[in-house]
């Protein structure tokens, strides 16, 4: 890790020393925010940000997102945790508390085409991707030496469908090695098997150089070409077992005409892939998202 890089989560861990996120989902009904706004006042902290959402308020899923200051907040988490245990099995909530000081391990994968990998680097250094970069996986050698660079360790798989389980094994050795908690999928192009995406639910993020449903598979831009559209886009989702219909988390577009050929095409998809991708992953890092089914809840 860079210095400069360094100094930023250095100071991003300083400043929310005492800050914490409560993500939490239930069914609807009335006194969920007035339960756990007066839980978080008995415990001395102040809601800096909330945003909620219910899909019915009849019955419905109800989705929060408090982000809070707590004084003393390290030796308050395990009071925390406990004594909120009875609100979340009177309202039956699914809820996580994630402590915004405590930096997530990354491990990005790539193939051959660095673009996605260069802008997810470039937001790094510049302390705009707060992560730790544990390390990056790849299929091929293109990006050893842009990635080592940066002091990023860089572990080179060869990866085909006949050793894609020995090839899984291994990296899931260097997965629990960096305690790694979220895989970027920066135009990896190989298909994961379910014991894989399994293990990892929910924390594989892809993007797809397509605007989802459209054009699943491979090859989307010259398939575009070809049909003539005056759009195109990109799509990034969390990882299932069904192949590119992951809960979508962000997508963008962008125009195009009877101008542009494939190459073209390419070379405009490649530019919203970045931008997608590096939001995508920065909602993540900032506990925005919550998964109901098929579906996301970005706050």
């Amino acid at each position: 890790m860079n210095s400069y890089s360094e100094g930023k989560i250095q100071a991003f861990q300083k400043q929310n020393d005492n800050r914490a996120r409560f993500l939490i989902k239930c069914p609807d009904q009335p006194g969920i925010v007035a339960a756990v706004s007066k839980f978080l006042y008995e415990h001395n902290a102040n809601i800096v940000a909330s945003d909620q959402f219910t899909m019915n308020p009849e019955g419905g899923e109800f989705f929060i997102r408090i982000e809070f200051e707590c004084p003393d907040l390290k030796g308050q988490v395990d009071k925390l945790e406990t004594t909120f245990l009875p609100i979340a099995e009177k309202f039956n909530m699914e809820w996580k508390i994630m402590y915004v000081r405590d930096i997530k391990n990354m491990a990005i994968f790539v193939s051959n085409e660095p673009h996605c990998l260069l802008e997810l680097l470039w937001e790094w250094q510049s302390g705009d991707l707060m992560a730790n970069i544990a390390l990056v996986i790849s299929n091929h050698e293109t990006a050893r030496e842009m990635v080592e660079s940066l002091g990023i360790p860089f572990y080179y798989i060869p990866a085909n469908k006949e050793i894609r389980h020995q090839v899984e094994e291994k990296q899931k050795q260097l997965l629990e090695q960096y305690e790694v908690d979220l895989i970027v999928l920066a135009r990896y192009m190989q298909i994961l098997t379910p014991d894989f995406v399994g293990h990892y639910e929910n924390r594989i993020i892809n993007i797809h150089h397509s605007f989802l449903p459209a054009f699943i598979g491979a090859k989307p831009y010259e398939r575009a070409y070809q049909r003539g559209v005056k759009m195109i886009g990109a799509t990034s989702h969390y990882v299932t077992n069904d192949l590119d219909e992951g809960p979508i988390i962000e997508q963008n577009i962008g125009r195009v005409d009877h101008r542009d050929n494939g190459d073209d095409m390419k070379k405009i998809g490649q530019s919203i892939e970045r931008s997608v991708l590096a939001r995508a992953v920065k909602w993540h890092l900032e506990d925005r998202i919550l998964v109901y089914k098929n579906k996301t809840i970005v706050f």
